[in-house]
């Protein structure tokens, strides 16, 4: 599966850079396990969002997009998109809510 399409890259590459009311128009999560991450921003490779490595502690951040389309997860798995993800927040009220209870609850 492709992590990105090119209507969501559009979106991505419209917002600005690391402003919190920015839409994360992308979702993307480990199938095989904790990880899940609200992307807001692109620019290059390196994506920028909320991110929750399933520890307890999501926090803002950048992530390499090449780096994860390169895991290789048990099973034969990699990294997906949610493909039924609609914002309904802004990237600050997503990450308000991931502090207060310690993950990403969409």
């Amino acid at each position: 599966m492709k992590l990105i399409t090119k209507e969501i890259m559009g979106k991505l590459k419209s917002n600005p850079e690391k402003h919190p009311d920015n839409k994360p128009w992308l979702k993307l999560f480990n199938p095989a396990g904790s990880g899940t991450w609200l992307i807001s921003e692109i620019k290059g490779d390196i994506m920028y969002g909320l991110c929750d490595l399933g520890h307890g502690s999501p926090e803002l951040g950048s992530v390499s997009l090449k780096e994860l389309e390169s895991l290789k997860l048990p099973f034969g798995l990699k990294i997906e998109r949610d493909m039924y993800f609609k914002p309904t927040k802004t990237l600050g009220e997503y990450a308000k809510e991931a502090r207060e209870v310690r993950y990403i609850t969409s």
